[in-house]
């Protein structure tokens, strides 16, 4: 299901960025069923501790560096502490996990970048609701009636004014895809 619309809680971009991870734990083999759902969990809750204060609808990219979840030469802090809760070391969390990932937890967007040069990719994507509308769920189709991947809004999101306002040198092209599960 794609939401169409969405309240501003962040229980959904939570979900979606903790899922994301958490496959790769899944995928690599080395991590049993319980420990996944744990890590899952323990990882849910941490986020939603962290962001309580630093969550703004009405404003998304307000607090986006500190949602912000990067894994390079130094785990994320809040990734360790979940995979301390299931006795992973730094070690086998920096072998599950891609090398140089960030992750945006922003309101209405999650998407990440794998790479310091890599594409960026959409997980979860919602428009805020209008006052008084209520929140409309419906099943989303990754591609448009094309056969065509369906383009992200032309909003500017909070990572896009990052690069572009951030960098010293040139701004470089990039590739923005929609993931959807």
């Amino acid at each position: 299901m794609h939401t169409l619309c969405a309240r501003g809680t962040m229980k959904p971009e939570i979900n979606a960025a903790v899922g994301f991870l958490t496959r790769f734990l899944r995928v690599k083999g080395h991590v049993n069923d319980r420990q996944v759902q744990t890590f899952s969990q323990s990882l849910q809750d941490i986020l939603a501790e962290q962001y309580k204060h630093h969550w703004f609808p009405d404003r998304p990219c307000k607090g986006s560096g500190y949602r912000c979840i990067r894994i390079n030469h130094k785990m994320d802090p809040l990734v360790w502490q979940a995979g301390q809760r299931i006795g992973l070391t730094i070690q086998q969390l920096y072998l599950l996990l891609p090398t140089e990932l960030t992750l945006w937890v922003d309101p209405f967007e999650v998407s990440y970048r794998i790479g310091e040069d890599g594409s960026i990719c959409v997980l979860y994507e919602s428009q805020p609701c209008p006052p008084g509308v209520q929140m409309v769920a419906a099943a989303s189709s990754p591609s448009g009636p094309s056969g065509m991947s369906p383009m992200v809004d032309s909003h500017i999101s909070c990572k896009e004014e990052l690069m572009v306002l951030g960098r010293a040198s040139p701004s470089k092209a990039y590739n923005m895809m929609t993931v959807s599960s």
